[in-house]
């Protein structure tokens, strides 16, 4: 098992994996899938990003179009080939055998590093154990991947579960699956994933995920605050209890020290107005 705590990313084609915010990675190609009875570099194209060989045959061209290549969880204790992709000096994505505990895994990380350049991630697949994928992060410093192929409804518990990163099958047209990984990305990625950039894009960015995130919240506060006026038996702005707004304002600065309650009263009324306006609208129709 790695013994080094100290915090590694890995760059995956364009994609700055466990650095940052969590980050979408689409077209992950099983060349397992076809059985070594294709050409991989036809199956390949242009460009893949995350690629799984069948077979040392298929290393050439992997090499040449992957932007990273997997050792998949199928096949693990092939040794043999496992050596040979990890020294494709590729980053080298190492997925969990179902029945590898976390020991196991990060061994055969380190191994991978060790045969290759040391660019490894992880990568958490099938019926994902989210609280080992979690475990196995802090444990390794490593990047983390979740393959949220078979139920992308997980995106969202991955990201708030530590993945630096998810994993799609290359995409179906019309298929929704992109967007609800990027929604979890954006959304939770900017409540539980603290971001430090360093230059102006990266910082608007941030912003606008922080946005994102601020406009969810705030449209779910307004449904609720419809609930509420439906509730009371006085509502609307006769119904205002200025006490319990107070309190709701010394609440947030504990978790917002840096603005206070000072600040942070305006910013509340202003979304407590809006929401009874919204109330009222809704009401009278």
């Amino acid at each position: 098992m790695s013994s080094t705590l100290e915090r590694h990313s890995v760059a995956v084609g364009d994609l700055l994996v466990g650095e940052g915010p969590a980050v979408v990675i689409g077209g992950r190609v099983n060349l397992r899938a076809h059985h070594g009875q294709v050409d991989a570099y036809e199956v390949l194209g242009e460009r893949a990003t995350l690629v799984e060989p069948y077979s040392a045959a298929d290393l050439p061209a992997i090499a040449s179009k992957a932007d990273a290549v997997v050792v998949g969880s199928s096949w693990t204790r092939d040794i043999p080939l496992v050596r040979a992709a990890a020294g494709l000096g590729l980053p080298v994505v190492v997925e969990r055998r179902a029945s590898a505990s976390m020991a196991e895994w990060l061994e055969l990380a380190d191994y991978c590093a060790q045969a290759g350049d040391g660019r490894v991630l992880l990568c958490e697949g099938g019926r994902l154990d989210l609280g080992l994928m979690r475990a196995a992060r802090a444990a390794s410093g490593r990047p983390v991947l979740a393959d949220v192929s078979r139920d992308v409804e997980l995106s969202a518990a991955a990201v708030a579960a530590g993945a630096d990163g998810l994993v799609l099958d290359a995409p179906v047209a019309g298929s929704p699956a992109p967007g609800v990984a990027e929604e979890a990305v954006t959304v939770v990625g900017a409540l539980v994933r603290p971001e430090s950039p360093t230059t102006l894009p990266e910082c608007r960015q941030a912003i606008d995920r922080v946005d994102a995130a601020l406009a969810t919240l705030l449209e779910r506060r307004a449904a609720l605050a419809g609930i509420v006026q439906r509730i009371k038996p006085v509502g609307g702005f006769e119904g205002r209890d200025l006490a319990r707004e107070r309190a709701l304002v010394a609440r947030m600065a504990l978790r917002a020290p840096s603005l206070g309650e000072e600040r942070l009263a305006p910013i509340m009324n202003a979304v407590i107005e809006a929401g009874l306006h919204l109330a009222e609208e809704r009401s009278s129709r």
